[in-house]
């Protein structure tokens, strides 16, 4: 089996719920996806997305698939995508970092190797160790009020964990705290999430404020070494996200006792190989995590699906149905949602197919 030809397609994903605001004035109301399909001699081909919250999130930009494939075509012309280790190599060899532009050409090697042996890439990356992975969903910023109805309407909707923007106005932080987590009822959880935005000093204040309170305190601040700070004074569980970005921080939160969750987002990590090893890692020095990336529409979703799948189950808090947040597709078929639990598909491969309906001709061509 050798590759013979590259596509990118690009579609926007309107937010279904209009605004989209998060961490210390950041406001999305349309994602940029970027879908990658490798085609093969045999007549098969794989798929891939990647797409950014926001174009500026931990600089990752959707332009970046078109550059990497346009540098990548000379080398992953002719390769065996069944190699994943070495296509991983081969990519990082010609372009030092930009692990986000890579991962949906990685996801689309883990495709064809799944539908090429007919078997899911769950099982591929190890075996079923959890059916049916929890889902959180978000609650965006917006008043007191709006959040807390739409925190039951998400119960009503079947999910039991919840993750509460915040990072912007420290002192309303508090208060949307205090107003929110006291909801939440028996077996449920609640995160809040300041997405990097807090200076330490004011994330010192937000989590003295409200230390009474049963919630899991997430990314308050923007480097590791913040982070840490604000761990040596406030006793609450602390969640690492847009900080965890190679194996080389996985040790170090390890070594420190850095977090008691650590959050893998795919594309940020590298691709779904690389995110596979550092979970592994993880998880066998006892840290918990989740399964999920930055945004994205079936074919994303499809890709979290497999790797929480493949997560333990004791060890997975959650992950998350990232094509529920958009109003257009980038897939057909794909993983299935039910009771609050996300369910990866069973078919050879992601098990899911590129929606060019939606996606429309594809913007870049390498053969």
């Amino acid at each position: 089996m050798k590759i013979t030809r590259l596509s990118v397609y690009k579609t926007p994903l309107p937010y279904v719920g209009g605004e989209y605001v998060w961490g210390a004035g950041n406001v999305i109301s349309v994602a940029n996806s970027s879908v990658v399909v490798i085609e093969t001699d045999t007549g098969l081909s794989g798929c891939g997305e990647f797409t950014p919250c926001g174009e500026n999130y931990m600089v990752a930009h959707s332009e970046g698939v078109e550059a990497i494939a346009r540098l990548m075509t000379p080398v992953l012309i002719g390769q065996d995508p069944r190699q994943t280790e070495k296509i991983d190599r081969l990519m990082d060899h010609v372009v030092l970092g930009h692990g986000y532009a890579k991962s949906p050409f990685i996801a689309a090697c883990w495709d064809l190797l799944g539908k090429v042996t007919a078997q899911p890439v769950w099982m591929l990356l190890g075996g079923k160790l959890t059916h049916g992975a929890p889902m959180y969903r978000v609650a965006p910023q917006k008043s007191i009020e709006e959040t807390q109805l739409e925190m039951q309407q998400h119960r009503d909707s079947g999910y039991r964990q919840f993750q509460i923007k915040v990072g912007s106005d420290w002192a309303a932080d508090i208060e949307r705290i205090r107003q929110t987590v006291p909801l939440l009822a028996a077996g449920e959880k609640a995160m809040a999430d300041a997405n990097q935005g807090w200076r330490v000093d004011n994330a010192i204040r937000v989590g003295r404020a409200t230390r009474d309170l049963d919630y899991i305190l997430e990314q308050p601040c923007k480097t590791y070494e913040e982070c840490q700070q604000v761990r040596r004074s406030v006793d609450l569980p602390m969640k690492l996200d847009e900080c965890l970005t190679s194996m080389a921080m996985a040790h170090r939160i390890v070594e420190d006792h850095g977090a008691e969750i650590c959050c893998l987002k795919i594309s940020n990590l590298g691709g779904l190989s690389k995110a596979r090893k550092i979970r592994d890692y993880l998880v066998e020095n006892r840290i918990p995590v989740v399964a999920e990336d930055t945004w994205g529409g079936e074919i994303t979703t499809a890709t979290v699906a497999h790797f929480a799948a493949s997560t333990p189950e004791e060890f997975l808090i959650n992950s998350t149905d990232l094509h529920h947040y958009n109003t257009r597709s980038t897939g057909i078929g794909g993983p299935t949602t039910r009771d609050g639990k996300l369910f990866a598909s069973d078919t050879p491969g992601l098990g899911v197919e590129p929606d060019y309906e939606s996606l429309g001709p594809p913007v870049a061509v390498y053969q």
